[in-house]
């Protein structure tokens, strides 16, 4: 693994949010933007709706996507930014945001869904159909990320919305474990084992394929505790 840890998570369920930033930049810059991304997250107000939690969230990472231009001023060419995957749960709804190939996925009846769209270059290749996602995985430039926390004025969260299940299992990670872990294989290690377990089990298998960059995996597990309420931990 790198010497510098780029990537920083934040997770709080009572108040239902998790986060993984994957910074990039550079050593002690990618590190920066991750953990302010990380920092924005612990002070995000609930809100009395899904909505108005993910609208604080997005006020929020504005702020630091602000912050971060206003580092780079001057220096065009060293961006400092990350990638974004956050999933936040209000009231048995949720809703993930990203931005870059931090991912977030949904295990969910013995199937495992992307809930988010990669914002790179070779997905928009894939998108296109200009390539095929065989080839995808081989391609020269397939970790050039074209969204970004700190890249853009214009900046813009992704989001993706649904109802919560007794049974769910959700998955965000950088693209450090699905550079070297099929999604098949993520399914297969979030099913059955506990949230603990399941985020080791990835770890290690990313590991010892060989993965030498950072690597963050959280796993949230939903539990049925009574008629209306779902705990998600």
């Amino acid at each position: 693994m790198r010497r510098f840890n780029e990537d920083s998570i934040f997770t709080d369920g009572e108040r239902g949010i998790w986060v993984v930033a994957d910074g990039m930049g550079g050593h002690r810059d990618g590190n920066l933007a991750s953990a302010m991304i990380a920092d924005a997250a612990r002070g995000v107000g609930k809100g009395a709706s899904l909505m108005e939690f993910a609208e604080a969230f997005r006020r929020d990472i504005d702020a630091v996507n602000a912050e971060l231009l206003t580092r780079s001023q001057g220096r065009p060419e060293h961006i400092v930014g990350s990638t974004v995957a956050a999933l936040l749960s209000h009231d048995g709804n949720y809703c993930c945001l990203w931005a870059g190939d931090s991912r977030c996925y949904l295990v969910r009846d013995g199937r495992i869904e992307q809930l988010s769209h990669d914002h790179t270059e070779v997905q928009e290749l894939v998108d296109r159909g200009i390539i095929s996602r065989a080839e995808a995985a081989s391609w020269p430039r397939r970790n050039v990320i074209t969204r970004a926390v700190g890249a853009i004025d214009d900046f813009q969260l992704e989001q993706a919305t649904g109802v919560v299940k007794s049974g769910d299992c959700f998955v965000l990670c950088s693209d450090g474990l699905t550079g070297h872990v099929k999604d098949e294989e993520i399914l297969a290690m979030s099913s059955g084992l506990s949230a603990h377990q399941a985020s080791h089990e990835l770890l290690e298998l990313a590991l010892a394929r060989g993965g030498k960059d950072n690597i963050s995996v959280v796993v949230v597990n939903v539990v049925d505790k009574g008629a209306t309420t779902l705990v998600m931990r």
